[in-house]
């Protein structure tokens, strides 16, 4: 199966997952925040697809130009290429919350004030576009297939899918190695002791291993949303208003190595 399709092919189980998960809270969900979720994840669906069409010749001229080794693909190649992506993911992520240019990107999945399997559709159609998929270069290069370097990409994006949720019990073993919905839950607050933790994407361990590894506080439950400003319930605002904010602080600045600065510089530095 083509990797631009799994997570299509996969929707029905997340589905599936969204209408359990209603059930238990229906607190948490409205139809008018699904909607913009499903329309964000349609447009960012798209946008993914058309940049990996593009750039997909590329991806196989480096591969068979400039790659320093050939795998043999078997289980224990394509395991390790499994960890190797995952920790080429947590960087991204982590780079994602303190570079502008990336966060005007990712604030989109962390605007929402909820914590759903829905929250998990909330992407931005400009990651593309800021470079995301600069960082899956580095195992072409080593020697995988493009193909199935993007196949594992979307493998690992629907993993994360479910560890969106407040509903799941506490993995008390298995978070001892990989991310789970605490894990994850505690990365989306907004509370003091949680900014900027747990970027893991399946594996825990890179975030145990650098620093960024945080547990719950028993007395701060997840407030969850940015800590910039409130977004509204709107395709405009969530996708479009942090751009327009970067815009107007890199056209502030005096000079050129400012503006760089700025663009390269962490989130908070940003005037709303």
């Amino acid at each position: 199966m083509n990797a631009e399709f799994i997570l299509l092919a996969l929707s029905p189980l997340f589905a599936i997952a969204i209408l359990i998960e209603y059930r238990k809270t229906k607190d948490s969900y409205t139809f008018k925040e699904f909607v913009l979720n499903a329309g964000l994840a349609l447009s960012h669906q798209t946008t993914d697809l058309l940049a990996l069409l593009l750039l997909m010749p590329l991806f196989e001229w480096l591969y068979n130009n400039y790659a320093l080794f050939y795998f043999e693909l078997n289980v224990w190649s394509i395991i390790l290429a499994f960890i190797i992506q995952d920790f080429l993911y947590y960087w991204f992520h982590r780079a994602s919350h303190f570079c502008n240019w990336l966060w005007c990107a990712h604030i989109v999945h962390h605007s929402s004030l909820n914590m759903n399997f829905s929250t998990a559709m909330r992407q931005s159609l400009f990651y593309p576009l800021v470079g995301m998929w600069l960082f899956w270069l580095p195992l072409v290069v080593l020697g995988y297939p493009p193909k199935l370097v993007f196949t594992i990409v979307a493998l690992n994006l629907a993993y994360q899918f479910f560890v969106h949720t407040e509903q799941a019990p506490r993995l008390k073993y298995f978070a001892m190695l990989f991310n789970t919905p605490e894990h994850h839950c505690l990365h989306h607050a907004t509370n003091g002791p949680y900014i900027d933790k747990n970027f893991a994407g399946i594996l825990i361990i890179w975030d145990k291993l650098f620093g960024t590894f945080a547990e719950p506080v028993p007395s701060e439950q997840p407030i969850y949303g940015v800590t910039e400003r409130t977004y509204t319930v709107s395709f405009y605002d969530v996708l479009i208003t942090p751009w327009k904010v970067l815009y107007k602080n890199l056209k502030a600045q005096p000079t050129w190595y400012k503006k760089l600065i700025i663009l390269i510089g962490k989130p908070n530095t940003l005037k709303q």
